[in-house]
């Protein structure tokens, strides 16, 4: 058996596709709702590395037991997972949103 060296595409079939404006301007949407997401994203985690580093490091310094048993690498984990849980949800959300308010069709006359 041979083993393939192109897989078969459109664009080694030589298809001219020449797309539609209402199709550039679902393109660019959705690309602008990734950007949003991720900047929406990004505003969150910083605001959720905050709102984590600040508890964590000071139960850390005055509690006897979070002192005893979350060394440095605990503490990065626990400040990490709100930053990462809060950007990944807050970015979706935004997404979703900004699709759901982009997915209506405009009628050309």
């Amino acid at each position: 058996m041979e083993i393939p060296t192109k897989a078969k595409t459109r664009e080694s079939k030589n298809i001219f596709a020449i797309a539609s404006p209402a199709e550039d301007r679902r393109i660019m949407s959705s690309r602008q709702c990734t950007q949003e997401g991720v900047r929406a994203g990004a505003k969150a985690a910083a605001v959720a590395c905050i709102a984590s580093a600040i508890p964590t490091l000071i139960a850390v310094r005055k509690v006897p037991w979070a002192k005893a048993n979350i060394n440095y690498t605990g503490q990065a984990l626990i400040i990490s997972a709100a930053s990462i849980a809060a950007y990944f949800i807050t970015a979706d959300k935004t997404i979703l949103e900004c699709a759901r308010k982009n997915s209506h069709y405009e009628r050309s006359a």
